[in-house]
């Protein structure tokens, strides 16, 4: 019988022996990974989709970003840029209204008010060129656009306030009775129509129906016949 050089238990002596999984273990391992892939899945599932999110959702949660807060204030700017503006343009309407001008931009101050050789004259003439533009020395409604005697063809603005002005001798009338003016309005062209002894604007100022000096009077309102000056502003 061969000597038995070694012991059964020391057969595998100098290296270590691993041990091995149960067939258990194997199992429950591989139980665990199907259960987690089941749980991923439907948890995919029910996640939100940005597309089906309805958009009262999406415009709701847009009104509270800063974006939405910068374009609410660019158009809160915008209205009050806006409301200034009308402001402003009403303000220039109101200055147009109470504003004053000369009648003609050239012309040569030649007969004062009052008595010229033994006769009453109740204007002033102004010499100018035939064709020059007159105008509104302020707003008002025409009342009168026409033939008038010796006058000739002459136009009448009320101004309100018992304020008439008359303008005489034009060659062309460009307004019509009941027209509203500005001031600065052309109201027809300078000519040598009815008595006169050359082209001119023949101006009356009337007030309370009776005529008066208009060089005092219009020059209470910053406009200077003489001069052939007039207020800026």
């Amino acid at each position: 019988m061969r000597q038995r050089l070694s012991s059964e238990s020391d057969r595998y002596r100098g290296r270590r022996r691993v041990p091995r999984p149960s067939r258990r273990r194997y199992g429950m391992v591989a139980m665990a990974a199907l259960v987690g892939a089941g749980l991923t899945v439907a948890g995919v599932q029910y996640l939100p989709d940005t597309k089906s999110v309805a958009r009262p959702a999406l415009v709701d949660l847009g009104a509270g970003s800063p974006t939405a807060e910068v374009a609410a204030r660019a158009e809160a700017a915008e209205r009050a840029s806006r409301s200034r503006a009308r402001d402003s343009a009403e303000d220039g309407v109101r200055a147009d209204e109470d504003r004053w001008r000369l009648p003609l931009g050239e012309y040569a101050f030649t007969v004062a008010y009052g008595v010229v050789a033994g006769q009453s004259h109740p204007g002033v003439d102004l010499s100018a060129a035939p064709g020059r533009e007159f105008r509104a020395v302020h707003a008002g409604r025409v009342t009168f656009s026409g033939w008038r005697g010796g006058y000739g063809n002459s136009v009448v603005v009320d101004h309100g306030n018992g304020i008439q002005t008359l303008y005489g001798h034009a060659s062309t009338l460009r307004v019509t009775e009941g027209q509203s003016v500005s001031a600065g309005d052309v109201l027809g062209l300078v000519g040598a129509t009815g008595d006169t002894y050359g082209p001119r604007l023949h101006l009356e100022v009337h007030t309370a129906g009776a005529a008066h000096d208009p060089v005092p009077l219009l020059r209470s309102f910053g406009v200077d016949l003489e001069l052939g000056v007039e207020s800026v502003g």
